[in-house]
């Protein structure tokens, strides 16, 4: 039965608080081997438990998780994802197995859940066969890939997150039902905890003295993660909803689902673990430069997720956001400039320009976001603000 129009349950913030840790655990693995190689392996992780999330995102649309024999199943997918959580410093190394299996569990369980409420929906059963299948060639693929090492180990990774989230494109989307208002709300949610997120590496990069230069370096942090809240919860994350909510039942509401939320959130959340990277190594080393890893998550995470937030404009209302886009690029030209200074100083920089982007916005469209905000419009400006 499709729970359309209910809130977000207590279950599921108390399921969402698993994430908290396998989120972490993806910036941890990216701090204890900061180079290009720790980071892909970092986000390809992170790939895969982002989708073992969305998963359940879409269930709970058409289950109520408190209700009977249900609840029991996702108090066990929670204690999977803490194994797989567990297992991610070491995922693609001695815990790569585990890993795969724990991971399996999740996603076998998930897809039992969806097979029991599609019992008297034939497009809903539908789906739910494509889904098992494409779950099944990926939890495959990380199985077989705990056998190898090296570039061949991340290939088979790669391909397996490929596999698992071409399902529901090449398969389509018509079948699956969703509750617009509520699987958006699930979705604003998630974003809270990647941004919890930066607000803990924080502390965990605080291991020196409690300097001036900590202090300015945790405020600065703090005020980028902020203007980071502002860019999506001010505007973006209201019209979105209302977009969704507005959308035909079926499947153009499922593909702009799939595309806006489950895609297209994905790197959202890896630029703000990206930048977690960077504020934990900033705080820790304020006055030195940071080294290119670090310095390149912090400008080059800010830039995707401005950069997903440009696409998710162009999914949604089919303008372009400029200024976002622009800043972007001056993010990544900058990256020079940002690995030669100190690491406060580069903080400064970034956070800066990202306020600034946002004070600019803020004040230049103060009209509309007050209109959209009160639900008078949802439509975006002629000059084209998110």
């Amino acid at each position: 039965m499709l729970r359309e129009g209910e809130r977000v349950m207590p279950l599921e913030l108390f399921f969402d608080l698993v994430y908290v840790l396998a989120i972490t655990q993806c910036t941890a693995l990216m701090v204890h081997d900061p180079t290009w190689e720790g980071v892909a392996r970092a986000l390809l992780v992170l790939g895969v438990i982002w989708w073992s999330w969305v998963g359940y995102s879409w269930l709970t649309s058409v289950v109520d998780p408190e209700e009977g024999a249900v609840r029991l199943l996702m108090f066990a997918a929670m204690a999977a994802i803490l194994v797989v959580a567990l297992c991610v410093p070491e995922a693609f190394a001695g815990r790569a197995l585990e890993f795969a299996l724990a991971y399996g569990v999740v996603r076998a369980i998930h897809i039992a859940l969806f097979w029991i409420a599609s019992r008297d929906d034939p497009d809903l059963r539908h789906s739910t066969s494509t889904l098992a299948a494409s779950s099944a060639v990926g939890v495959g693929l990380l199985v077989v890939a705990s056998a190898f090492d090296g570039v061949a180990q991340g290939a088979m990774w790669a391909l397996a997150i490929l596999l698992d989230y071409g399902g529901p494109f090449l398969f389509g989307a018509a079948g699956w039902k969703l509750a617009p208002g509520h699987f958006a709300e699930r979705h604003r949610l998630i974003m809270i905890i990647a941004l919890g997120e930066s607000i803990v590496a924080l502390g965990v990069g605080a291991t020196v003295s409690l300097t001036a230069g900590v202090v300015v370096a945790a405020i600065l942090a703090v005020t980028l993660v902020c203007a980071i809240w502002w860019s999506y919860f001010d505007v973006v994350s209201i019209v979105a909803e209302r977009r969704l909510i507005r959308a035909a039942p079926g499947k153009v509401r499922n593909e702009l689902a799939r595309d806006s939320y489950s895609y297209l959130h994905l790197p959202m959340v890896a630029g703000i673990v990206l930048v977690a990277l960077g504020l934990e190594e900033t705080v820790a080393h304020v006055d030195e430069p940071l080294h290119t890893v670090p310095g390149a998550a912090l400008a080059g995470g800010t830039a995707l997720y401005l950069l997903a937030h440009v696409a998710f404009r162009l999914r949604n209302v089919r303008t372009l956001n400029r200024r976002r886009l622009a800043l972007a690029i001056v993010l990544v030209a900058l990256l020079p400039v940002v690995l030669e200074i100190p690491a406060l100083a580069a903080l400064a920089l970034v956070t800066g320009l990202v306020v600034a982007l946002v004070a600019y916005e803020a004040i230049r469209f103060a009209d509309y976001r007050d209109r959209v905000r009160h639900e008078v419009t949802d439509e975006p400006p002629p000059t084209g603000h998110d």
